[in-house]
């Protein structure tokens, strides 16, 4: 009161006491600011003496619920849709005459329209999504569904019989089950039962649920046709929002799809360039920070840590660091010191005023760009993308290791959860460990989990199945008729879902009997035997065939069953996806005749079954130059890490004799195999290692752009200097270089395998190859 001046006409006294949180440079702005400060502070002396009353009361700001034994509200408390946080909502007090009869009705009103309501949000969606059904919806009105359009629009475009159609069914829906008060179709139980469950606590979560998803549901139908009826679409049109503020942004960097410019909270509504610019240069310092953080807690645990003193005056090692928050109590003052003196050097060793370019995060480290503006802002915005799920990251990291003491938590803790019921079950595989995201093993149901592992498996070995029937009749199928009778040759029938159309219906009868053969004849299911296993079926379903023995063998195999059969469902969707919409499960590479990857299809690498392989896309712009810059690069690590996966096996089984270094005293006998020998070689042994390297790469073997990438003038056979030349044999020799490719990428995938398991086990030679020692 008596610090600031508060005498009339004064700033404090109306109410500016230098504290800016409120303020801004738009006087527009402020005012609103200033607005909200005054609602919200009548709306808190409203609810203060609100709160004032209620305690003074019933001595609890928010009442005791326990105190209302007499509400009629008593009544409805434990039926259905009565759900945290809200408890028993009913804003209206449509209830609060404690009637049971009318809250039946309303109940089942309520379910009726939720129902119509999850159905019609479908229909809004699916169509934009999935497409329309192909034909024709009135063949006599000439009416395809394809003409009729997506909302409110549609309603005109229904012909009379359709609206016939559609009473008829509401009224048979109506009808055909009595729903006098008291029935089960009066409640909403019209003996559909995708939703039942025979554990009540679970079947009420799921009618709960059903519930909720119906007012939700409800919600979104009536917001689309506002929105529809308003803007002529369900989803609004972005482009008649020309006015928007939001559209000075909206080419800006990371703006990316599905989402777009995406700014909920509405920080940049007032359109302002410099706040938004001032914001991304904070959000691109946050999320480069986060990045580092974020590897900085994983980095230690996976690679381990320095070697040596963090601190040698405090005698501090980095192996006694520990990770995470527990590491900020070992750094010592000076090393403080040294992390703040470093940020302050890279927040000042260049000039960050607005509108310079480290104000915008360029700071001439060059790491994410490239000569190409398209190629360029798509880095920048995977910049900014992964900056910010690092930030989200490490605030996760915090919280968990703030709470656990870790930052992936500890398992062994977990001694309670019911996942412990599972985790050693078969199908527990590293590096997942028992996955199971959506939680369905939660209540730790023993026979519920039996009963998904069974459908599992039965899913997995008919979709393994169906994968091989869907590769092998590419290469073989059988001679002679499927169909004697309708003369239906197997060579007839098409590969893939075109093959449907063409089996005639003694076939499927076929089918479908032996479905059930399997299933209730041979394969009966027996509670009392592992999921999958039955009694008539020997090794690979044999019916009376062998059985292995139980044991770690067996283990593997039937781990390697639901894997394969894991595995078999996700390529089975996909072939079906890929066959519906281009007409072949492996897709048609004639077709695709304009694509860049074809500038390359006949270099070197391309090799069968694979061809020319590029997961990465790393060469979708068919930029030739950038093509052979890679290719040799490719070479020359194909070429060095031949070298040094001969280097880490052949000192195993042998070495020179004599001294490495004399000076030193270093025998070749003394220098460890693996990575420990880098701690042996001596200093002037490194400047050989490098001055070696030089000579090779800017003195014998110089790049020539007239020359294919990897091929030098002065090098002949083996890359021996000055030896003989090309070969004569041009075949012969493209299958040389062909291995060599091949031969390097092996080479480099076997190396950093070696330096992993060196790295990580310590073993070298024979223990690292599986051997023994």
């Amino acid at each position: 009161e008596v610090s600031q001046e508060q005498t009339p006409g004064s700033a404090a006294y109306a109410g500016d006491f230098g504290f800016k949180v409120l303020t801004s440079s738009d006087p527009a702005e402020k005012t609103k600011k200033l607005n909200a400060e005054i609602a919200n502070g009548r709306l808190a002396m409203m609810a203060i003496i609100g709160m004032f009353f209620q305690d003074g009361l019933t001595g609890s700001a928010w009442g005791d619920w326990a105190n209302y034994t007499a509400s009629p509200l008593r009544a409805f408390e434990n039926e259905l849709g009565v759900q945290a946080p809200v408890g028993f909502w009913d804003p209206a007090g449509f209830t609060a005459d404690g009637s049971v009869e009318d809250f039946k009705r309303r109940r089942a009103t309520e379910i009726k329209h939720g129902r119509i309501s999850m159905l019609a949000t479908m229909g809004y969606i699916t169509p934009e999504i999935t497409g329309k059904f192909p034909g024709y919806l009135s063949p006599s009105a000439g009416l395809k569904f394809a003409d009729v359009p997506n909302g409110l629009a549609a309603i005109s475009k229904v012909p009379a019989a359709g609206w016939g159609q559609i009473l008829a069914y509401m009224a048979f829906c109506e009808v055909s089950q009595e729903q006098t008060p008291g029935s089960a179709a009066y409640a909403g139980d019209f003996g559909f039962k995708v939703l039942t469950a025979s554990d009540p606590a679970e079947k009420t979560k799921k009618l709960n649920a059903e519930i909720a998803n119906g007012r939700l549901a409800m919600m979104a139908i009536i917001g689309m046709f506002f929105q529809d009826g308003l803007t002529g679409s369900a989803w609004g049109d972005w482009a008649n929002y020309t006015a928007s503020p939001l559209r000075a942004f909206e080419n800006e960097l990371s703006v990316q799809a599905p989402v777009g410019f995406w700014d909920p909270a509405g920080f940049t509504a007032d359109g302002s360039v410099e706040d938004f610019k001032r914001r991304r240069a904070t959000e691109i310092k946050h999320g480069r920070i986060s990045m580092l953080a974020t590897m900085g807690y994983i980095t230690p645990e996976i690679t381990g840590k320095f070697p040596g003193y963090l601190s040698p005056s405090a005698g501090l090692k980095f192996a006694d660091v520990p990770n995470g928050l527990a590491a900020i109590s070992k750094v010592p003052a000076a090393g403080w010191g040294q992390i703040l003196a470093y940020m302050a050097f890279c927040e000042v060793s260049q000039e960050q005023t607005p509108g310079s370019a480290a104000y915008a995060g360029d700071f001439g480290f060059k790491v994410l760009t490239a000569s190409d503006p398209d190629e360029k802002t798509k880095k920048l915005n995977a910049e900014i993308a992964n900056g910010r799920l690092a930030m989200m990251a490490i605030i996760g990291m915090f919280f968990q290791d703030g709470l656990t003491g870790s930052a992936w938590g500890d398992w062994a803790n977990y001694t309670a959860s019911p996942l412990r019921a599972f985790e050693n079950e078969l199908g527990v595989q590293a590096p997942v460990g028992f996955f199971d995201p959506f939680g369905m093993t939660k209540d730790g149901d023993l026979e519920a989990f039996k009963r998904r592992r069974a459908t599992e498996l039965k899913n997995g070995r008919v979709a393994m199945l169906a994968t091989m029937g869907y590769i092998v009749p590419e290469y073989f199928r059988f001679p002679g008729y499927c169909s004697p009778s309708e003369g239906v040759k197997f060579a007839d029938i098409p590969n893939g879902l075109a093959a449907l159309s063409k089996v005639p219906a003694a076939g499927w009868t076929q089918w479908i009997l032996f479905l059930g053969l399997i299933e209730k004849g041979i394969y009966t299911y027996d509670p009392t035997r592992a999921p999958g296993d039955y009694k008539n079926a020997g090794v690979l379903g044999v019916p009376n065939g062998s059985t292995m023995t139980p044991g770690e063998g067996r283990n593997r195999k039937l781990n390697s069953e639901l894997a394969n059969g894991r595995l078999a469902m996700m390529a089975i969707i996909g072939m079906f996806f890929q066959d519906g919409l281009t007409g072949s499960a492996w897709g048609d590479w004639a077709q695709y005749t304009e694509s860049p990857l074809r500038a390359f299809e006949n270099e070197l690498g391309v090799q069968a079954p694979v061809g020319y392989f590029d997961p990465m896309g790393m060469s979708k712009d068919g930029d030739l130059k950038t093509f052979r810059r890679r290719r040799e690069a490719e070479l020359k690590n194909g070429r060095v890490a031949m070298f040094a996966t001969m280097g880490f096996i052949l000192p195993e089984y042998f070495r020179f004799p004599g001294y490495l270094s004399p000076a030193k005293d270093i025998k070749f006998a003394d220098v460890p195999n693996g990575l420990a020998a880098l701690g042996k070689v001596p200093l002037t042994g490194w400047i050989q290692i490098l001055i070696f390297c030089g000579m090779v790469d800017f003195g014998l073997y110089r790049a020539d752009e007239s020359r294919d990438p990897g091929d030098y003038e002065n090098a002949g056979i083996l890359g021996v200097p000055n030896a003989s030349g090309p070969m004569s044999d041009v075949e012969g020799r493209k299958r040389k270089l062909n291995s060599e490719l091949a031969n390097g990428r092996l080479a480099m995938v076997a190396i950093t395998g070696m330096l992993f398991q060196n790295g990580m086990f310590g073993t070298t030679g024979p223990a690292m190859w599986g051997f023994g020692s």
